[in-house]
C-alpha cells in the first residue's frame, strides 16, 4: 500500500472517527438497544417512500452533499456517474461540507429545517440516520432496498433501519481491530479478560479512553459482548445500568488500576493510541483499520504485529460497533428519481470495489471482499469482513448524540477514578432517560 493511499485511508476514516467514530439487530437480542428500528412505532408514518421505477430514464441535476472530499473518491465517482448518465440528460455535482462529522450534521439539519432542495443525496454518518428519519426529512428507501438486501453485509443495513423501514443505502463501513505485537504474543487471546491479563504481564493495552465518541464505541464493544444493551427493546428507556454493562466497565477500570492499561488512556483518542503502539510502549491496541498500514511504516513495529477481530467477552460473545456512512435522499429533493439513480450507482459493486481498492474505503457489500483488487489494497480484508459481520450498530435513536455523551462522560469519570463504576452507570442511565423524554 502506497504512502498516498495510507494517508487517504487515514483521512477518510479519521474525520468520522474523531467526531462520530466513523460509527440494532433485527431481533430482541441485538444488544444495540435498537428494536425501535425494527418495530413499526408510527413515528415516521406519512413519510415519503421512494418509487424504484423513478430512476429509470431520470433526467436533470442532482446535488451530492458530503463531507470534504479528502481522498478524491467523491469526485472520481461523480465523474464516472456523469460519464455514464450525461447522454440521458442526468448530471450530478458535489457540494462539500466541513470535515467535522458534527458540522456536516448541522449543515444538513439547517437545510432540512428550511425544506431546502440544496441536497438531493447526503452521505450521512450512520449514527444520524434515525434522527433524520424521525423528522421525516428522508425518503423511505425500503421499496428500493428490499430487492438488494442480500448484497449488503447484514449488520451494515441495520444502521439504516428505523421504525421498521430502511432509510439509507450503506456506502462504506468500518469496524475496530485488536492489534497485538506478534514478537511478544504467540497468538491472539480468546477473550477480553485474557487480553487484560496478558497485557498486565507485558507492556499493556491502549484504546480510546478520552471523553468523546470513541470511548462510547469501545465501551459498547465490551458491553455488547457481555450481553448488555444501551436501550430497551422499544428504544424508549435506558438500560445502560445493568449487571452485564457493569461487568464490562469493571474490567476496564480494573485494567487501569492493575497496570494492564496506562493511566494516560483516559486522554487517548485514536492517534495517541496509535503512537503509543508504534513507539513500542504497549503490546495491545484497540483501533480502526487505518492504523494497519501506518503501523507497517513504523520502524519499531513494522512486520511485528497482527490484527484480529475482537475476542469474546468471557461468558458472552464477540462484538464490535460499526462506523461508516449511509446514502440518504432528502425528502425535499426536487429530483428524487435522479437522486435514486445516484444512490444506486454509488452503492453498486463496481463503485464499491473501486472505492475500496483505490481509496481504501471499507466496503459494505459482501462480494467486494472477494474482489482481487480489494484484497490486494486491503491485506486485512478477511479480518475486516469478519469484524463487520460481528459488529452491531450504536443505539439507533433520534437522540443518539445525547445518549453517547451520557455514556462517554460517565465511563471516562469511572476510568479516571472520579466515580465508582456502579455510580457512573446509574448517572448515565438517568441522563439517557432524560434525553429520551425530550423526543
Amino acid at each position: 500500500m502506497t504512502k498516498r493511499l495510507v494517508l487517504m485511508l487515514c483521512a477518510a476514516l479519521l474525520c468520522g472517527v474523531f467526531v462520530a467514530a466513523c460509527g440494532g439487530g433485527d431481533d430482541d437480542e441485538s444488544g444495540g438497544g435498537s428494536s425501535a428500528g425494527t418495530q413499526e412505532t408510527g413515528v415516521t408514518k406519512g413519510a415519503k417512500a421512494i418509487d424504484p421505477a423513478s430512476m429509470e430514464g431520470a433526467k436533470g441535476d442532482v446535488v451530492y452533499c458530503s463531507g470534504k472530499d479528502t481522498t478524491g473518491e467523491r469526485g472520481d465517482s461523480l465523474k464516472r456517474f456523469n460519464e455514464q448518465f450525461s447522454a440521458q440528460g442526468l448530471k450530478a455535482e458535489l457540494l462539500e461540507f466541513p470535515e467535522d462529522a458534527g458540522e456536516q450534521r448541522n449543515q444538513f439539519i439547517q437545510r432540512q429545517r428550511a425544506k431546502s432542495d440544496d441536497c438531493d443525496v447526503f452521505v450521512s454518518d450512520v449514527i444520524f440516520t434515525a434522527e433524520f428519519a424521525s423528522q421525516k426529512w428522508l425518503y423511505d428507501l425500503t421499496p428500493y432496498l428490499e430487492s438488494r438486501q442480500d448484497e449488503f453485509i447484514p449488520s451494515t443495513l441495520e444502521t439504516a433501519r428505523y421504525d421498521g423501514k430502511l432509510w439509507g443505502a450503506p456506502k462504506d463501513t468500518n469496524a475496530g481491530f485488536l492489534y497485538y505485537r506478534s514478537d511478544q504474543v504467540d497468538s491472539a487471546p480468546a477473550t477480553w479478560q485474557e487480553v487484560y491479563e496478558d497485557a498486565a504481564t507485558k507492556d499493556g493495552l491502549a484504546y480510546q479512553g478520552a471523553a468523546y465518541e470513541g470511548l462510547t464505541v469501545h465501551f459498547l464493544e465490551l458491553a455488547f459482548g457481555a450481553g448488555g444493551k444501551a436501550l430497551s427493546d422499544d428504544g424508549k428507556k435506558a438500560e445502560i445500568n445493568s449487571p452485564e454493562n457493569l461487568e464490562a466497565l469493571e474490567l476496564m477500570v480494573k485494567g487501569i488500576q492493575d497496570g494492564a492499561v496506562p493511566k494516560a488512556v483516559t486522554t487517548y483518542m485514536e492517534e495517541p493510541a496509535r503512537r503509543a503502539f508504534e513507539a513500542g510502549r504497549v503490546t495491545y491496541m484497540r483501533n480502526w483499520p487505518y492504523a494497519f498500514a501506518l503501523g507497517n511504516e513504523a520502524p519499531k513495529v513494522k512486520g511485528k504485529f497482527e490484527v484480529v477481530p475482537f475476542p469474546e467477552f468471557e461468558g458472552g460473545e464477540a462484538a464490535g460497533v460499526l462506523g461508516g456512512s449511509n446514502l440518504v435522499i432528502s425528502a425535499f429533493s426536487s429530483n428524487p428519481g435522479g437522486a435514486l439513480a445516484l444512490v444506486d450507482f454509488m452503492s453498486n459493486p463496481e463503485t464499491n470495489n473501486r472505492a475500496a481498492s483505490k481509496y481504501a474505503l471499507p466496503p459494505a457489500l459482501a462480494s467486494s471482499y472477494e474482489d482481487a483488487a480489494v484484497k490486494k489494497a486491503l491485506p486485512f480484508a478477511a479480518e475486516l469482513k469478519a469484524g463487520v459481520e460481528q459488529a452491531k450498530p450504536r443505539p439507533v435513536s433520534p437522540v443518539y448524540t445525547q445518549i453517547s455523551q451520557a455514556i462517554f462522560k460517565n465511563v471516562n469519570a469511572a476510568l479516571s477514578g472520579q466515580m465508582q463504576p456502579q455510580e457512573a452507570l446509574e448517572k448515565a442511565n438517568g441522563e439517557i432517560d432524560q434525553a429520551l423524554a425530550t423526543f
